[in-house]
């Protein structure tokens, strides 16, 4: 859900700037996976649960999930990205509004302001968003490998970039790593043949 805060009461002051920086390092190491990541989330992503879920690509969560930036309500701020994933995937304003309240966001709201890319009706195992999740994966299963990879650069990276045009070339430079690949040859002769393609990642 969040980090242990009756642990943080006992944790040394000269301690707490490492700890903060290697959380927020190790959610950046994730964010920078050349293959997609999906989150499910099918309870409660508090402070830094859900900076570890901002870190993902996809998210999914469950009609029960509740999420929140809760540190506001100790006297800190987010340390693990928060400030400035949650920005990104929810518009400024609204970043600015949950992270000053600290408020709870629950899952059919996580939704509607794209915190979350789906939210899926709760099942009595409980598991419903991570059912949604596997969903999800096994389709990228069929997709070229070095073409997702190839996507999430573009898009990660040509974002960053700035301006269009400057992430326009981003996006060549990506195509120009998925031209010479067999997997683009077998999926052009797997649709002349009218089969599915038997991508390698090659």
């Amino acid at each position: 859900a969040g980090a242990d805060l009756k642990e943080r009461l006992f944790i040394k002051e000269e301690d707490v700037p490492g700890m903060v920086r290697t959380f927020r390092l190790m959610i950046q190491d994730m964010s920078e996976l050349p293959m997609p990541v999906i989150c499910a989330i099918d309870g409660v992503a508090m402070g830094g649960g859900l900076e570890l879920a901002l870190g993902t690509d996809i998210r999914v969560c469950s009609t029960n999930a509740r999420m929140a930036l809760t540190e506001t309500k100790l006297a800190i701020i987010p340390g693990g990205g928060g400030t400035q994933r949650l920005p990104r995937v929810v518009g400024v304003p609204r970043a600015k509004e949950l992270i000053f309240t600290g408020r709870d966001v629950f899952g059919p709201e996580a939704e509607k302001i794209g915190l979350v890319n789906y939210c899926v009706e709760q099942n009595e195992e409980g598991n419903a968003a991570f059912v949604k999740a596997l969903e999800i994966a096994s389709l990228l299963q069929d997709r070229g490998p070095v073409a997702l990879r190839m996507a999430k650069k573009a898009i990660t990276e040509g974002f960053e970039a700035g301006p269009v045009r400057a992430g326009l070339d981003v996006e060549h430079e990506a195509y120009m790593g998925v031209i010479p690949t067999m997997d683009r040859i077998e999926a052009l002769m797997a649709f002349r043949d009218k089969r599915k393609p038997n991508f390698k990642g090659e």
